[in-house]
C-alpha cells in the first residue's frame, strides 16, 4: 500500500477492570501520546494517510466505505 501510515489502538486504564481497554480511537502513535491514552504495541496496522482526520485518529466513516481486507491483514484500519 503506498502512502501508508502505522496506526494503533489507544488505550486507557479502566480501574475496575484492573486492565488497559479500548478507547474506541485508533490512531498515530503521536496522537495516542499526545492525548495522554497508551499504545497498544500488538494492535499495528496500516491504512492509507487520507483516513487520519487532523487530530491523528482514523476517520472510521471512511474505513468501513472501504473495501474488506483478510481478518488477519495488516494493512485493513
Amino acid at each position: 500500500m503506498t502512502n501508508a501510515t502505522a496506526v494503533f489502538d489507544a488505550m486507557r486504564f479502566d480501574i475496575s477492570a484492573g486492565e488497559n481497554v479500548w478507547t474506541g480511537l485508533t490512531g498515530t502513535r503521536e496522537a495516542i501520546r499526545r492525548d495522554g491514552y497508551y499504545v497498544d504495541p500488538l494492535s499495528l496496522k496500516f491504512c492509507p494517510q487520507e483516513w487520519i482526520d487532523n487530530r491523528g485518529y482514523v476517520d472510521h466513516d471512511l474505513d468501513q466505505d472501504a473495501p474488506q481486507e483478510p481478518k488477519n491483514s495488516a494493512v485493513r484500519c
